[in-house]
C-alpha cells in the first residue's frame, strides 16, 4: 500500500496507529540485536575486566543455587509421583527412574532453571541498569572514557552463559534426588530397579541437550535484561516497566527457543 503526500491526514494517522505495534516490535528486536552484538565485540577487547565477570558469576550463579536447588527437588518429586501413578496402570513402575531422568535433563531442568534465574537475576540486572541509566551513572561512565557496554553488559552476558548451564546440571542432580526419595523411599520402589532404569533410558546425550539449551537460555536472559535496563527511561516508573518487560519477554523467548532447540537437537540426533 502506497502512502502519498496527497493521502488524507486521518488515513495516514490511522495507518501509523495500525502499524505502531509492528514498528515497535521491529525496533525492539533491532535494538536488542545491535546492543548484543556490541556486547559480544567488547568481550574480546582490552581491558579484560575479570573482576567484573567473577562478581557477576557470583551474583547470577552462586546466589541462585538455593532457589534453583529448592525448585529442582520438588520438580523431581512431583514428576516422579505423577509418573509412578501413571505407570502403575501398566505395571511398569520400574521405568520411573529413567523417564524422570530423561524428562529432567532434556526439558524440565534447562527451562525451569532459566526461568528461576530470570526471575531472580534477570529482573535485578534490568532494574540495576535501568536505575543507573535514569540517574545518569551510565552517562558518567561514558564521560570518563569508560565503555559502559564493556564495563556493565559484557560481564553479565558472559557470566550468564557460563553459570546457567551449571545451574541446569545442579537442577537435574537434585531433581533426581527428589525423584528417588518419592519413588523409592515413599512409594516403596526397588532402588536397584530405579538405578537400572536410569542407566537403560538416560544417556549422556540427554544431559548434553539440556546443557546446550541452558547456555542459549543464559544468553537470552542476559541479552534481554541488558537491553531493557540499558535503554530504560522515564524515572522510577520507567525502570519498573523495563524490568517487567525484561522478565516477560525473556520467559516467552525461552519457551519459544526451547521448542526450536528441541526440534533442531532431536533432528540432529535421530
Amino acid at each position: 500500500m502506497r502512502v502519498s503526500g496527497d493521502t488524507p491526514l486521518a488515513n495516514r494517522t490511522g495507518l501509523r496507529a495500525a502499524l505502531g505495534p509492528a514498528v515497535r516490535a521491529v525496533e525492539n528486536v533491532g535494538l536488542t540485536v545491535s546492543l548484543t552484538w556490541r556486547t559480544l565485540l567488547w568481550l574480546f577487547r582490552r581491558p579484560f575486566r575479570l573482576s567484573q565477570v567473577l562478581a557477576q558469576m557470583e551474583f547470577i550463579g552462586v546466589q541462585s543455587v538455593f532457589i534453583v536447588g529448592f525448585t529442582g527437588v520438588f520438580s523431581g518429586m512431583v514428576v516422579a509421583l505423577q509418573t509412578s501413578y501413571a505407570l502403575r496402570t501398566f505395571s511398569a513402575e520400574g521405568r520411573v527412574g529413567g523417564i524422570v531422568a530423561v524428562s529432567l535433563t532434556r526439558e524440565v531442568a534447562p527451562v525451569f532453571a532459566a526461568i528461576m534465574v530470570t526471575a531472580r537475576a534477570g529482573s535485578s540486572i534490568a532494574a540495576e541498569l535501568g536505575n543507573m541509566r535514569v540517574t545518569e551513572q551510565i552517562d558518567a561512565l561514558t564521560t570518563m572514557g569508560v565503555s559502559a557496554v564493556q564495563y556493565l553488559l559484557s560481564p553479565r552476558l558472559l557470566a550468564s552463559v557460563l553459570m546457567v548451564p551449571l545451574l541446569c546440571v545442579l537442577y537435574s542432580a537434585v531433581g533426581m534426588a527428589g525423584a528417588y526419595l518419592v519413588a523409592v523411599r515413599w512409594l516403596g520402589g526397588d532402588p536397584g530397579v530405579f538405578a537400572q532404569s536410569v542407566r537403560d533410558l538416560a544417556v549422556v546425550e540427554d544431559l548434553r541437550m539440556g546443557v546446550i539449551k541452558a547456555a542459549v537460555f543464559g544468553f537470552i536472559i542476559a541479552a534481554l535484561a541488558n537491553r531493557h535496563g540499558f535503554y530504560a527511561a522515564g524515572g522510577a516508573k520507567g525502570v519498573g516497566l523495563a524490568t517487567t518487560r525484561a522478565v516477560v519477554e525473556t520467559c516467552v523467548t525461552i519457551l519459544v527457543a526451547n521448542y526450536v532447540l528441541t526440534q533442531a537437537l532431536l533432528d540432529g540426533r535421530y
